[in-house]
């Protein structure tokens, strides 16, 4: 959610009561400032010199976070991605204040109107992050990806570097880019097809404020913002890779929407009037899908919500790491400034690829990180939630009364679960016996921004 306008400040105090409810600190301890300040001068003495080489960084254009900065060589048949990654690590020693309070957090939470940073800001936003026109550290990932969009690592390396250009999602043109940009992209997807991977981000959801009304709306994804996802992703794989020949590593697994989850989905897409022929599989219907029409968005989103949901999982001997969107074995390990998991990956994935075995503080973290991390992405989907509950009862606080048909998606032990037909709108009913599938209209009884409560019942 995107507060776009809030001249009542009702999204402003909602949001302020989601940050105290959930107990989110408003800064870090002292001595967790006084060790960043102290890491800030830290000399680069392991580091190649990768100056000379041309970085770019694509993100939104308001964000100093910067995790990630890509270089591309085309050959004949195969590009390089160098993928350079925030040498977090370089900063920031195990047992240390930051270290403690990091494991504490788990990751950066987001608000639409500000986060809660993994690290502090002179770090995470300064001297860690890859900031145009300065030299960094980085951890170098240089990935060729073949014709039929193969990602393998090739090499990985400690480097400072300098970014040339801090790009904008919202602003970013062609010309922009580096030459094989275009090309890669289309090798990556190309990749996905054939492994029946659904890796999709579904829109964000918005209040638009006009005439003092608001109204929910769906954005999708900006195009440049998928293919900087894209490049992450292939570096993600291949690094992936290259851990479970090494049998180590922390993997990001998920499976597939199933049963009850499938058939909920199902009715959300009759209520939004999209056609899903019997037998079609979940990752084919959300590759068909327009996230630039309302409807089809909609149910990008709810297939997003419907998976069980996505975890980490150490190595195992015997055990293939799997997530289903992906169709593949995956790892996240570019981005380390907002990702507690991505420093201890990106440091095995540098030990591996150089021969040396992964230090015995990294394997044992890699156990441990899967509760710390679920911890956290807990937190992050009840905030998420917490917006998107303040979003509808802002949208819908003048429209009490008003009658809207609807579709029941689910039923369980707290009830039918309802999607309106063309909003945005998931909700329960209330003393209601009816069937998952049936078509019913419904009455708007509540909606209250203050506890971002929405009520239907049966018309």
């Amino acid at each position: 959610m995107k507060a776009l306008r809030d001249p009542g400040q009702i999204l402003a105090d909602g949001l302020a009561a989601i940050r105290g409810q959930y107990q989110l600190p408003e800064a870090f301890p002292p001595e967790v400032i006084v060790e960043a300040e102290a890491a800030v001068p830290r000399p680069l003495t392991d580091h190649i010199d990768r100056t000379d080489m041309h970085f770019v960084t694509l993100d939104p254009a308001s964000s100093r976070d910067l995790d990630q900065a890509f270089s591309i060589e085309v050959h004949t048949a195969s590009i390089i991605c160098h993928y350079a990654i925030a040498d977090v690590a370089w900063f920031v020693d195990d047992g240390g204040a930051m270290d403690r309070e990091a494991w504490v957090r788990g990751t950066s939470q987001y608000l639409p109107d500000g986060k809660i940073s993994l690290y502090p800001q002179i770090l995470s936003e300064g001297a860690a992050s890859l900031l145009p026109d300065v030299i960094r550290p980085a951890i170098l990932f240089s990935t060729r990806v073949d014709e039929d969009g193969t990602a393998t690592l090739e090499r990985v390396e400690r480097v400072t570097i300098r970014s040339r250009a801090k790009l904008g999602y919202e602003t970013v043109k062609p010309s922009d880019l580096p030459d094989g940009f275009a090309e890669l992209n289309r090798r990556i997807a190309a990749a996905e097809a054939a492994r029946g991977a659904s890796r999709s981000d579904p829109p964000e959801q918005e209040v638009v404020e006009h005439d003092g009304h608001y109204d929910l709306k769906l954005t999708p994804q900006n195009p440049a913002e998928a293919q900087n996802a894209a490049l992450s992703l292939a570096s993600n794989l291949a690094v992936a890779d290259a851990l479970l020949k090494h049998r180590t590593g922390l993997f990001r697994v998920m499976p597939e929407p199933e049963g009850w989850a499938l058939k909920r989905l199902r009715n959300t897409a009759k209520a939004m009037g999209i056609d899903w022929p019997k037998g079609r599989p979940v990752p084919e219907v959300e590759r068909s899908l327009d996230p630039a029409d309302t409807n089809q968005a909609a149910l990008l989103l709810a297939i997003r919500k419907a998976s069980p949901g996505a975890s980490y999982e150490p190595y195992r001997d015997g055990v293939t790491p799997w997530h289903a969107a992906m169709a593949a074995s995956y790892a996240h390990s570019t981005a380390p400034l907002r990702r507690l998991a991505d420093r201890y990956v990106v440091m095995a994935a540098f030990a591996v690829a150089n021969g040396r075995p992964v230090p015995d503080a990294i394997v044992e973290a890699f156990d441990r990180l899967p509760k710390v991390m679920a911890r956290a992405d807990a937190l992050g989907g009840n905030i998420q939630r917490a917006v998107i509950d303040l979003a509808e009862a802002v949208a819908l606080q003048d429209r009490v009364g008003e009658t809207f048909a609807a579709v029941v998606t689910d039923v369980d032990q707290r009830g039918p679960r309802i999607q309106l037909c063309g909003l945005p709108v998931v909700s329960r009913l209330k003393n209601a016996d009816v069937a998952a599938g049936a078509a019913i209209r419904v009455r708007l009884d509540e909606a209250d921004p203050e506890t971002r409560k929405i009520q239907f019942s049966m018309v």
